[in-house]
């Protein structure tokens, strides 16, 4: 098992689990499966960052990883 910090923004707040910092996953999941075992539908998701930097839901995520999923953002 590895630890991560997640935050979800916005619209996937509703998702995040409670133990959100220190969450114990699985080695070698990826940003893909760790939206699906948390219920999140992919096309919610519009930005994945890991440690500051853009990923795409194939990164398999690292023990300490920082990770934030972000939904599309609309304005005007």
């Amino acid at each position: 098992m590895i630890k991560i910090d997640l935050k979800l923004f916005v619209t996937l707040s509703k998702y995040q689990p409670e133990n959100s910092k220190g969450l114990e996953i699985a080695e070698e999941t990826t940003v893909e499966k760790l939206m699906k075992d948390l219920g999140i539908p992919s096309e919610l998701v519009k930005l994945i960052f890991i440690n500051g930097k853009m990923q795409k839901s194939k990164y398999r995520l690292k023990h300490n990883d920082r990770v934030g999923l972000f939904p599309p953002v609309g304005g005007g």
